[in-house]
């Protein structure tokens, strides 16, 4: 275990905090419940972006960029959307600072018109602008999504799981039919369970949310939902069939094959630096993070080990030739040439870094043409053939990739239950947590009161489960199907 990080087994959450901090990955801004993501976070959240803007271009999306201030009354315009975000919107009231003798003020005299918000997201502004890029069939469908900020002024914090500012994407899109709305709404989850499975080897069951848990605005909502090392759930990412609801509240039109006027049907979709914490969460250890070796920002770490001076040139010499030869191959490596660090401190870092694979050499193994190979997942340490190292380290790579995918989809089948009363629920997920599934009888009554009396949500209605009738077990009401419940961050 590292030395300034606690046993998960200890406290997970100082756990979680602990891993972050060592790894370098992000700290705490001078703004309460902001977070200023370090190089080797971004550099993370830059290979989920650059994997995920990927698959967006491949299924014919565009990105764009739309405004971070949107006009108050935008957010009145759909009902059901101001509502659920009505609480955690920040507002812009004036437009400029005055000095003073206490430094700055708030001019009085700079108060605006109409104030703004900082988005929260951005369906309201898109679909304005939406108004005026549609007229007719011609023109659609509309596959756009922005990388972006956002802010929600949430109360309660924790790096990357909940932010007031975060990182995301938010995919808008615009349809002629219902058919392809709802096309689009699940091709875009297949597309984040595919993410989260191919490259975060996160595993993630997919379904509906219920009326309760739906966004804002939404008449469906899908989402992908992951279980954590400690049995709790996260939602990682969300696809939304909106209907029709915001091309009424701004009236985008379009004129059909037949000159008939109609709305336009729209979709949204997003996922956001909420992931760095799922994976987090899903991978790593008591020694730091662990990263899945498709999305790592190095996949290789090549460690020289010298005594004497007169060493140096040789091993610097050979272990450069490692790394043209790892680079040559596409694989991400870097040299880790520092001085005045010594080779044990390196280690370390490295393991708590998450780096996937580290290669050292020394004076003996340029003699040999050999080089020590250690996985981060497994730590099992291999002497290679310096001509059979590329082999080594892609085999590594890819099985290391598909370990912490098998490993997760273990975890999460361990800590997977089925339950069939209330008595039985509540001590499976006080002795166990993770994930159960249970009949529900469909009202919000019931839903309301088992999240009152347990903490535990409904996270989904599975996409993918039998379909078994049953009975509540809460009320004894009939039940079409089990729904997957569990404590969430």
């Amino acid at each position: 275990m590292a030395k300034n990080i606690t046993a998960r087994s200890k406290d997970y959450s100082q756990w979680y905090q602990d891993v972050i901090k060592e790894a370098n990955l992000a700290e705490h801004s001078p703004v309460r419940g902001s977070m200023v993501i370090k190089p080797t976070g971004y550099a993370l959240w830059e290979n989920m972006r650059d994997g995920l803007d990927r698959m967006f271009k491949d299924t014919g999306h565009q990105n764009a960029y739309f405004p971070l201030f949107i006009p108050k009354s935008f957010l009145s315009k759909e009902a059901s959307h101001v509502e659920g975000f009505a609480k955690e919107c920040a507002v812009v009231t004036h437009s400029r600072l005055i000095s003073t003798d206490n430094g700055v003020d708030v001019d009085p005299d700079s108060k605006l018109e109409e104030e703004l918000i900082v988005r929260p997201t951005s369906e309201t502004i898109i679909w304005d602008t939406y108004r005026n890029w549609i007229q007719s069939y011609r023109d659609l469908p509309i596959l756009v999504n922005q990388w972006a900020n956002v802010v929600r002024w949430e109360m309660r914090t924790r790096l990357f799981l909940r932010t007031m500012e975060f990182l995301w994407q938010e995919g808008h899109t615009a349809h002629a039919t219902e058919e392809e709305a709802v096309a689009e709404t699940r091709q875009m989850l297949e597309v984040y369970r595919t993410f989260a499975e191919e490259y975060m080897a996160m595993p993630v069951i997919t379904g509906v949310k219920t009326e309760s848990e739906r966004f804002a605005g939404a008449v469906e909502t899908y989402c992908i939902e992951a279980l954590m090392q400690d049995g709790k759930a996260l939602q990682a990412g969300t696809s939304h069939f909106l209907g029709q609801n915001f091309a009424k509240a701004f009236d985008v039109k379009f004129q059909d094959k037949d000159g008939d006027l109609k709305y336009v049907w729209a979709t949204s979709w997003g996922v956001s630096t909420r992931l760095i914490g799922g994976l987090i969460m899903t991978h790593s250890d008591d020694d730091g993070l662990i990263i899945p070796p498709r999305i790592a920002p190095w996949q290789v770490v090549i460690v020289p080990i010298y005594r004497k001076d007169d060493e140096r040139e040789a091993v610097l010499e050979y272990a450069s030739s490692i790394k043209k030869e790892l680079a040559d191959a596409g694989i991400r490596v870097k040299l880790d040439d520092r001085d005045q660090y010594k080779p044990g401190w390196k280690f370390a870092q490295h393991e708590v870094e998450g780096i996937p694979v580290r290669v050292a050499v020394g004076p003996r193994d340029v003699q040999n043409e050999k080089a020590e190979c250690v996985r981060r997942d497994t730590k099992d340490k291999q002497l290679a053939e310096r001509s059979g190292l590329l082999e080594m380290v892609r085999g590594h790579l890819d099985q290391m990739q598909q370990d912490l995918l098998n490993n997760a989809k273990k975890r999460m089948e361990e800590g997977t239950r089925h339950v069939a009363s209330y008595d039985e629920f509540r001590e499976v997920l006080e002795k166990h947590g993770g994930f159960i599934y249970a009949h529900w009888d469909g009202t919000a009554e019931t839903e309301a009161k088992i999240k009152e009396e347990t903490k535990a949500t409904i996270r989904c209605i599975p996409l993918f489960e039998d379909d078994e009738s049953g009975e509540c077990m809460v009320t004894g009401k009939p039940s079409a199907r089990k729904v997957l419940f569990a404590r969430a961050y």
